[in-house]
């Protein structure tokens, strides 16, 4: 093998050897990018899971969560009116403040979305 062989080999190994190091680089860079992403989104993801937590706590000790409709009729139920419709009883005094479970189930009953 000759000297200039030798050198010309041993150029092209340095050269893929930078490319190789320039690679590795980039790759590194990439990879804190989404490092750094992924540390933020934990963080945005705990706020939310946070944030949520607080509003079920809210709902919870608001009403039951009963929708603003729902918390009118309660609040006149609760005065001691109908607020069903049987036998056209809507908005008369309930006798003795007795409970009524067509009121009830109209103010508390299955609620759909």
């Amino acid at each position: 093998m000759n000297n200039r062989k030798l050198y010309d080999d041993f150029s092209e190994l340095e050269k893929q050897t930078n490319r190789s190091v320039e690679q590795i680089n980039k790759i590194k860079e990439k990879l804190m990018n989404v490092i750094e992403r992924n540390a933020e989104l934990e963080i945005e993801n705990q706020h939310l899971r946070d944030r949520l937590e607080e509003l079920e706590q809210q709902k919870q000790s608001t009403g039951n969560g009963l929708s603003k409709s729902r918390k009118n009729l309660e609040k006149l139920y609760e005065e001691g009116f109908h607020v069903c419709n049987v036998d056209n009883m809507y908005g008369t005094r309930r006798l003795n403040d007795e409970p009524c479970v067509f009121c009830q189930n109209i103010i508390y009953g299955e609620r759909h979305a």
